[in-house]
């Protein structure tokens, strides 16, 4: 009986090869067009890095280039986009209509987006502001000194000498950007300035520069080298080398810059929005769609703000009856801005406390995660204060990605510069957007994914990743978190905060709103802390639409996810929809609803 069915079975084979080999090569053919497109992304990465010494530092690569900043000057700028382009069309050329696997061809697509909103954007290069309080390079040099370049050796402390001695030149090229952006018709607001001269004062002050406690350059650099495992002689020698080059580079730069913004504070206007430009309205609609990855119109955003704030402010009236507080909405906000218990004193004691309690937060959410995603990050997250160099023009709160070879945590950074402007009701839902499940879970998760193009691993789209922390502040109330109701109305308030960002941020630059008639929308309609609106307003100013990003995606992906529940009813595993929106890394929203709609069709069967 064996035999007869071994020559049937051979016979079945024969007959069913042809029809097989062809479905075989296609199949090979993809996957080696897919190789060669992954291998063309990999070069394309490497020379990428070979232009930018601090992405490789951001990379924790520390090479020949270790000790240098960049360049800063516009025709670097155009250097880069023509880089950019060739990198394209060289893609184009040899992959366009090439059998690609699924992930190669989300590579392909991915990369066409990302060069797209680049190109949208160069020709508004002169419109954006080289010094400002929010990303302005006065204090974001230093805290990359402090913040990112590890010092290990000798040879990490000497580039760190290094960098402290390229910073005279590294800043004059960003002064001539700032007078060359000046000459084009580009001037932040005439409040902008005062911050980034208190920025660059308080960098001065203290040694080596002056009397008092060490600077913060001197004292990071300092503690650095004294961790180092060499001779003490060779540390003397170190801090010496260090303390040459505050004095002879960083200190004439930052007065120079000093100088100039001194100069150009008395030549800036009043308005605020970049409708003031002649190409305004054009550039205000790149941003819009640069960050949100929609087509949405500058009025469409401000209504879908009004609306969402209509729609939170009736869940806050549910939190207020929940605490028995009699009066109006607008009663009870004036209640939660003012009431002492809700803030931490404006002490190290208070600043202590507010860590603690971000603490708690952490230690609340980490052992719910597994019941929510099936991909956890291996990075670890720390908890930080803003460092008080720049406490007084930074964010609210950020965090700042892990490197990729280990070598850097993720880190929660606070702002408690002022701690009226951070009420401790805010504290869950702010760590829960920067840390966990928020910020450090999905860009930990995409800096160690494996088998993705770099541009993919270490890249951003902001409504993605600006949608997930929002999206992560509810989440934990579905984890059953913010058990005291006013915490739960803190995370309202901060939802609040980003739905008005679709009105203030169109309001501004749409709308020709001043930056007063903005604080007094935020008054009128929000509990925020009085200096907190002030400091939101002014972000937006100088960072024209990024803020509107937040709400549009978070709305996505909370669309998203109810339509897969209602679509999938008892199939559905709130893990594998993490997983679906995380393990691709940032992608624009209308292919993370394409992304969904398949996991859907899929798991349907």
């Amino acid at each position: 009986m064996l035999r007869p069915m071994l020559l049937a079975a051979a016979a079945a084979l024969a007959v069913a090869t042809p029809a097989v080999a062809p479905a075989q090569t296609a199949t090979t053919a993809a996957a080696d067009q897919t190789a060669a497109l992954n291998a063309f992304f990999a070069d394309y990465d490497k020379a990428a890095l070979a232009r930018s010494p601090l992405g490789k530092a951001q990379r924790g690569i520390r090479d020949g280039d270790y000790g240098k900043w960049g360049d800063y000057s516009d025709a670097k700028a155009v250097a880069d986009r023509a880089f950019d382009e060739a990198q394209l069309a060289e893609m184009r050329r040899r992959f366009a209509g090439a059998p690609l696997s699924a992930e190669g061809q989300l590579s392909y697509r991915l990369f066409e987006a990302q060069m797209a909103r680049r190109a949208s954007l160069f020709p508004f290069r002169d419109r954006g502001y080289v010094f400002d309080q929010m990303n302005g390079p006065q204090s974001q040099l230093p805290a990359f000194l402090i913040n990112i370049h590890r010092v290990g050796s000798k040879s990490d402390a000497e580039a760190y000498v290094s960098r402290l001695q390229g910073l005279g030149p590294a800043m004059d090229q960003l002064l001539a950007e700032a007078r060359n952006a000046e000459t084009a018709g580009t001037l932040p607001p005439k409040w902008v300035f005062p911050y980034v001269i208190s920025d660059a004062r308080n960098l001065l002050t203290g040694a080596p520069f002056t009397d008092g406690p060490d600077t913060a350059l001197y004292a990071d650099f300092k503690a650095k080298v004294a961790a180092l495992a060499i001779p003490q002689a060779e540390k003397d020698a170190l801090v010496a080398a260090g303390r040459q080059a505050l004095v002879t580079s960083v200190k004439p730069a930052y007065e120079r810059l000093i100088a100039l913004m001194t100069e150009q504070q008395a030549r800036a206007g009043t308005d605020d929005g970049v409708w003031r430009f002649a190409d305004g309205k054009a550039y205000y609609a790149a941003l819009l769609k640069n960050y949100t990855t929609t087509n949405l119109t500058a009025d469409e955003v401000h209504q879908l703000g009004l609306d969402q704030v209509a729609r939170i402010h009736g869940e806050m009236r549910g939190i207020m009856a929940k605490t028995g507080f009699k009066g109006s909405l607008q009663d009870f906000f004036k209640f939660m801005r003012e009431d002492k218990r809700f803030y931490a004193p404006n002490t190290d004691e208070g600043r202590a406390l507010y860590l603690a309690e971000t603490e708690k937060a952490n230690a609340a959410v980490t052992p719910l995660l597994p019941k929510y995603f099936g991909t956890l990050p291996k990075a670890p997250l720390v908890v930080k204060r803003v460092e008080p160099f720049r406490e007084k023009s930074a964010g609210k709160a950020f965090y700042n990605r892990p490197a990729p070879d280990g070598s850097r945590p993720g880190t929660y950074y606070a702002n408690l510069y002022n701690m009226a402007d951070m009420p401790l009701t805010e504290v869950e839902a702010l760590f829960y957007h920067e840390g966990l499940p928020g910020h450090h879970l999905q860009l930990a998760i995409q800096t160690e994914l494996k088998d993705v193009p770099a541009f993919r691993q270490f890249g951003g789209v902001t409504a993605y990743s600006e949608g997930w922390g929002l999206y992560s502040e509810k989440l934990a109330k579905d984890m059953g978190l913010y058990t005291d109701p006013y915490r739960d109305f803190g995370r309202l308030q901060l939802e609040l905060h980003r739905a008005i960002r679709l009105v203030v941020d169109s309001g501004l630059h749409h709308k020709r709103w001043t930056r007063e008639q903005a604080i007094k929308y935020v008054e009128d309609n929000s509990a925020d802390a009085p200096g907190g609106i002030v400091k939101a307003i002014e972000r937006y100013i100088v960072y024209p639409g990024q803020a509107t990003a937040y709400m549009v995606g978070r709305l996505k992906i909370s669309e998203l996810r109810d339509k897969a529940q209602k679509e999938l009813g008892p199939k559905f595993d709130i893990r594998q929809f993490h997983d679906v929106v995380l393990l691709t890394g940032p992608v624009p929203l209308d292919v993370l609803e394409e992304r969904v709609d398949a996991w859907v069709k899929m798991t349907k069967g």
